[in-house]
């Protein structure tokens, strides 16, 4: 199991989920700026959403990895089963709370009176399928910490086809469908999304057969197993909330700014997502291997896989940053002809070769730190920068002193690079080694990480 190996099916797969949402937002920008200002938000809400799912999701990854790389795959199956279900559960209340509350919650975002029947209308469709989310991301989280990160990109590259697909049909109305706009990306999102789950459901009983004990659940209540889960989820999942939960405030900041600047920054986000792909993908790669080396007590492996994989994201991630703003001027014109909104877009795209090396950081040593099983330190750090640098910043920059989203784009960097270089101060002090879930005793040596099956 090596890095590349790993890692370039998960940069398909993640630039497959990136295009996916790239497809919607360049396919309604042929319809209306105003519906992809409006999709913008209500997706700004449901990352938050995600984040939700995702801290489950995450404690799997790590969980399977250490239990697979320990040898216990009787608790790998276990812990499997156990966050499939736990992730269904939590994403039906939260697809409820959407389905029936969206409209104060755009209401407190200060939405343009404008956008707000758009915006509800593709928050309740999409949110209300939030559940099949869930399911997507904790299925996947499974396969790729048995090795099986292809499988999950060919699922997703089939999600992308149906969304696209779907997009043509419903927005502008072909074969005598409905014309439905931002509802038509909605209804061919959920769809792609459920059926991709049901794929994705296959796939698992097909490659880890046997191994997914569902009696497990019906025999006592698993403590232990949730409580592991929770141990990682929940300081992972009170990182991102901090981080989504600034996001929406400084989002708040740009709505306040206009139509114009919240467009803009749709656009500019849906662009530089791309620069960021490397280091997701290393950052997650390193995470799996990681884990493995660490339920093998592979101590000294594991520091250094950290330190070369960050070298190599903050390399890819700089270089790719550079060359997209090379292009930027190209790049925007795909999405609009709004001159207003491209020569706002390319002074954000400058500044975004100052904040992808600070986001290398976070991605890669951050999922290093989980993967050994630190998972509270990223936590205290987050919450103490996204909010008094991130968040203070914008609104004294963007708003008070009257730099918009420039003075926005610079409080973001500074909260990356202040993260990043403390979260590498963390990994050199080697807390980690002391924070393993699994418990291999016997795994002192520096033997190879054990293949699994379909390697």
């Amino acid at each position: 199991m090596t890095l590349f190996a790993l890692t370039w099916p998960i940069f398909i797969e993640i630039l497959l989920h990136m295009l996916m949402g790239n497809a919607d937002t360049l396919m309604l920008s042929q319809y209306d700026d105003n519906a992809v200002a409006a999709v913008g938000v209500s997706n700004q809400l449901m990352s938050v959403i995600i984040v939700m799912f995702g801290f489950v999701a995450t404690g799997t990854t790590i969980l399977v990895a250490q239990y697979l790389g320990a040898g216990d795959r009787e608790r790998a199956g276990q812990t499997a089963v156990v966050s499939i279900v736990l992730n269904i559960i939590a994403g039906l209340m939260l697809s409820a709370a959407l389905l029936f509350f969206g409209r104060p919650i755009l209401g407190a975002m200060n939405l343009p009176p404008e956008l707000m029947d758009m915006a509800l209308i593709y928050l309740q469709i999409v949110g209300g399928f939030a559940f099949v989310q869930a399911v997507i991301m904790t299925v996947g989280a499974v396969l790729k910490s048995h090795g099986f990160t292809k499988d999950v990109m060919y699922v997703t590259l089939g999600m992308n086809v149906l969304n696209v697909v779907g997009n043509f049909i419903l927005i502008f109305g072909m074969f005598g469908a409905p014309e439905l706009g931002a509802m038509g990306v909605a209804i061919s999102t959920a769809a792609a999304r459920t059926i991709g789950t049901i794929v994705l459901f296959g796939l698992l009983a097909r490659r880890v057969r046997g191994e997914l004990p569902w009696h497990y659940l019906t025999a006592r209540f698993p403590k232990r197993d949730v409580r592991d889960l929770l141990k990682i989820g929940v300081p992972t999942a009170g990182e991102h909330l901090a981080y989504n939960g600034s996001q929406v405030v400084i989002t708040m900041f740009i709505a306040s700014m206009g139509t114009v600047a919240l467009t803009t920054r749709v656009y500019t986000l849906n662009i530089i997502m791309f620069t960021l792909l490397f280091s997701i993908a290393i950052g997650q790669g390193t995470q799996i291997l990681i884990g493995h080396m660490v339920g093998e007590k592979r101590f000294d492996d594991a520091y250094r896989r950290c330190l070369r994989s960050l070298s190599i994201g903050i390399g890819v991630s700089t270089f790719a940053a550079i060359t997209v703003y090379i292009f930027g001027e190209q790049i925007f014109s795909i999405f609009t002809s709004n001159q207003q909104i491209v020569e706002l877009g390319m002074t954000l795209l400058l500044l975004t070769i100052l904040l992808e090396p600070g986001r290398a950081f976070n991605l890669i040593v951050i999922n290093a730190l989980r993967a050994g099983g630190d998972v509270r330190f990223p936590v205290y750090i987050g919450i103490l920068s996204m909010w008094g640098v991130a968040v203070t910043v914008s609104y004294g920059a963007g708003i008070w002193l009257g730099f918009g989203l420039a003075g926005i784009w610079i409080a973001m960097a500074l909260d990356e690079w202040l993260r990043g270089l403390l979260m590498l101060w963390r990994w050199r002090t080697k807390k980690w080694q002391k924070m393993s879930f699994a418990d291999n005793p016997a795994a002192e040596t520096d033997e190879p990480v054990p293949q699994t099956a379909g390697h």
